[in-house]
């Protein structure tokens, strides 16, 4: 895609993606381009992931990991340590999720103040309903029944926060549906991942002290995190476009290779991690299928760490008891004075029924794209403009982030940033992946 004379770019979600992609596209010296962000929450930058204000919340991957530039990494850590918000003698720092948003925040700030007698940036707080192309490029309309046109639209919406399972019962934590609860009642939480963590830090925080019961497939939670050292590799040492089988055997092998050397299995994952989207491309759709279906929750685990203080804490509460983790799934959940939940466990013919006040929705992501509470993105599936990729993750794209219609006509006109895409580059879900996508998109579109 060439530069264009007047190149104007309508970002829909002003979220982490969407502020990232704003950043790297603005550092184009181009007097003529002209960049509108679009949010529906009242602040940018936040998104699901960051609008915590919790400092139990913190990030999941430290602060040299997180910096918004995929030419500068260290932004981040600088902006911390220029604050007095860390100290450089400490060691990793995992910070609190509302200091990341904090700093999103006002990058934002600068580059608005920076671009105000330019008038290549615009903000505009309102939900998005639709993208339609037009002759001359697209037109977003909005809630508010204005409507705002460009030469192209990247959608940047993020992870879809939908509940979509408990039988409608299951609430979101921090919703509105979130109403205090009694401090010593019992709660089921649906899934063992990373967002269950964050509902017991959240109750944590509230003064809760009744049990958490944890139900996922598999009972796992994820790893925490150690000081390691990567492993070095190249990609010719990779099996690409193997079976999936093949490929765990020689994924074990190397883990196995580098414990007896003395090292830990977490640099083996982090060493691969520069080749994760190039291993998930190149397999075949049956060995995407079966990873998603049978070894993502394992690798999901090792590969999704817990800061340590975060692991001390859920471990002590999970030994003392007061989170229960099973591996099994609900069957029923019956209303009663709260609910009873029927849970079939795993490898098991015994059901058992758990009495609790509140059930909490910890499952992740919409599984099913075409499900999306997005307006944008659903109106684009209905309307044939895009479609779901083969395993409904998320929208089908190009590896150059373009949005493939439902006749499998690829769009120049709509594009699609971060957890979006996971489907065609499976690791988008976290910024240092996503500031490389949006550096490169930035970088195609305008030279």
């Amino acid at each position: 895609m060439s530069t264009r004379t007047g190149s104007s770019i309508v970002i829909v979600g002003g979220g982490a993606s969407g502020v990232v992609l704003a950043a790297h596209l603005l550092k184009s010296p181009n007097p003529d381009l002209r960049v509108t962000l679009i949010e529906r929450r009242p602040h940018f930058g936040q998104g699901l992931a960051y609008s915590t204000l919790l400092s139990a919340h913190v990030l999941n991957v430290n602060a040299s990991g997180m910096s918004a530039y995929a030419d500068d990494p260290g932004n981040f850590a600088r902006w911390l340590l220029e604050r007095g918000l860390a100290s450089p003698d400490k060691g990793p720092f995992y910070a609190p999720r509302s200091l990341y948003a904090r700093y999103l925040k006002e990058l934002l700030d600068d580059l608005e103040a920076r671009e105000r007698d330019t008038g290549r940036l615009r903000l505009i707080r309102e939900e998005s309903l639709s993208v339609v192309p037009t002759p001359s490029g697209v037109e977003v309309a909005l809630a508010n029944g204005t409507s705002v046109v460009g030469h192209l639209a990247v959608l940047a919406t993020g992870h879809d926060e939908q509940p979509g399972v408990g039988q409608g019962h299951a609430i979101r934590m921090g919703s509105e549906a979130d109403t205090p609860l009694d401090p010593d009642a019992r709660v089921l939480v649906l899934g063992t991942g990373l967002s269950m963590v964050d509902a017991f830090l959240s109750l944590d925080q509230r003064g809760h002290r009744g049990g958490i019961v944890a139900v996922s497939r598999r009972g796992l939670l994820p790893s925490p995190h150690r000081k390691g050292n990567p492993i070095k590799l190249d990609v010719a040492d990779i099996p690409l476009g193997t079976q999936l089988s093949y490929f765990v055997g020689w994924f074990r092998d190397l883990i196995r290779e580098n414990q007896n050397a003395g090292g830990d299995w977490r640099d083996v994952v982090d060493g691969l991690r520069p080749f994760n989207q190039k291993i998930w491309q190149n397999w075949p759709s049956t060995a995407k299928r079966r990873f998603v279906e049978h070894t993502k929750a394992w690798w999901d685990i090792h590969r999704h760490r817990m800061a340590p203080e975060v692991y001390e804490r859920v471990t002590k509460a999970v030994r003392s008891g007061r989170i229960r983790l099973l591996a099994g799934r609900v069957v029923d959940i019956e209303p009663a004075d709260g609910f009873t939940a029927t849970v079939q466990l795993r490898h098991k013919q015994e059901l058992e029924t758990i009495e609790v006040a509140r059930i909490y929705d910890c499952t992740g992501i919409v599984r099913d794209i075409s499900t999306s509470s997005n307006s944008v993105v659903r109106s684009l599936v209905d309307r044939g403009l895009a479609r779901p990729d083969p395993l409904r993750l998320g929208l089908d794209v190009t590896p150059d982030c373009e949005v493939i219609a439902g006749d499998g006509a690829v769009s120049s006109k709509i594009l699609a940033v971060g957890p979006l895409t996971r489907g065609t580059f499976f690791e988008i879900d976290a910024i240092p992946d996503i500031r490389v996508q949006c550096a490169r998109l930035a970088r195609r579109l305008l030279g």
